[in-house]
């Protein structure tokens, strides 16, 4: 059932075989990181713990079907385990270097060898589709980083989206970066609950991350929605959100992680991880650059924190779950780290004067 649940069901199951898997490794990965305090250590390190649980669960897979066919094979080989492994071992991964002992016992070895066959075939399609899923996502992700950083943050990209159209109206370029992350979003959706493997494959930048990337493509909806209210893009920016805090739900709940359940937010509002303080620095950035902010900051934080509260504790649950990188806005971590700014490209030299 793990193996059909994992490979060949195209939704989420839970097994207690991977549950058992995942947890113990991850908390192997948890111990053996505790005394290391550079990120960009544990971020490189962290780099194998998805593609491990993968080879181990394969491994464990294997061995399971080894010990049951042994234990199947076992009243013909008049209780002798050793051969009854013996066998089993030869069929399920079809050397043949044992002959069975008994009819039943060769019925059972043709049994063994088709489902060893059937998992490592499956297997093998299952990787391709697992690393296809990964690229199509971090193409994306990617592409983000001229535009947010490294670690992305939300007011970052309205800053150098409107600083980089100079003079000109940045909607349409919000409009359309909104318009693909919302399809992005609803790929991750589908594949992230159908593989949930991907949740932890990261990306090869280190301060890169698929989660810190969504929720600053976020952030950037709610502040233009809050900031500039009466600016496009409009339905494009609510659309992303939608999309977004509806799939960090999801995933969050999906996890076993305690998150808020959205209608109940909707009558029982809660706190927001971002202060006022935080978002009023981040308003008068937007303002140093002639961004066509309108409100001001007490008159569009509730607005703000009306979108945030939709997905702040499920984005910051996932982001300590994950070790996503330490981005602005997007709270603590299993470790101890300070929030990182998003880097950003040293400036041109000057023009020589005429």
């Amino acid at each position: 059932m793990s193996i059909i649940g994992a490979l060949v069901v195209p939704r989420r199951v839970d097994s207690w075989v991977t549950a058992v898997l995942d947890t113990s490794i991850d908390r192997a990965f948890l111990l053996a990181l505790r005394p290391i305090a550079s990120f960009d250590r544990r971020d490189r390190i962290l780099g194998w713990q998805a593609p491990l649980t993968l080879v181990v669960r394969l491994t464990l897979w294997m061995g399971m079907l080894v010990v049951g066919y042994a234990l199947v094979m076992l009243p013909d080989t008049g209780g002798n385990f050793g051969a009854a492994l013996q066998d089993a071992g030869s069929s399920v991964f079809t050397l043949g270097f044992a002959v069975p002992h008994g009819g039943g016992g060769q019925f059972t070895a043709y049994l063994a060898g088709f489902t060893g066959m059937a998992v490592i075939g499956l297997q093998i399609g299952y990787l391709p589709t697992v690393y296809a899923a990964f690229n199509r996502r971090e193409t994306e992700v990617s592409l983000l980083v001229a535009r947010a950083g490294a670690p992305a943050w939300g007011p970052e990209i309205l800053l150098r989206t409107h600083w980089g159209t100079g003079t000109s109206d940045s909607g349409p370029v919000l409009s359309d970066l909104f318009v693909r992350w919302e399809r992005w979003t609803a790929e991750v959706a589908e594949s992230h609950n159908t593989y949930p493997t991907l949740l932890r494959l990261r990306s090869p930048r280190t301060n890169s991350h698929w989660l810190t990337s969504l929720i600053a493509v976020m952030d950037a909806a709610a502040l233009h929605l809050a900031l500039a209210p009466h600016s496009d893009p409009k339905i494009t920016a609510r659309l992303m959100l939608r999309m977004g805090f509806e799939t960090l739900n999801e995933m969050a709940k999906a996890s076993k992680l305690a998150v808020p359940d959205l209608a109940r937010l909707a009558t029982h509002p809660l706190p927001i991880s971002v202060t006022f303080e935080e978002f009023s620095q981040a308003a008068a950035s937007l303002r140093s650059v002639g961004y066509p902010v309108t409100e001001t900051d007490e008159d569009a934080w509730p607005h703000f924190t009306g979108w945030r509260q939709n997905y702040d504790r499920a984005a910051l649950a996932l982001c300590r779950e994950l070790d996503a990188p330490p981005a602005l806005w997007t709270g603590p971590r299993r470790w101890p780290s300070e929030p990182t700014a998003p880097q950003r490209p040293s400036p041109g030299r000057k023009r020589a004067q005429d």
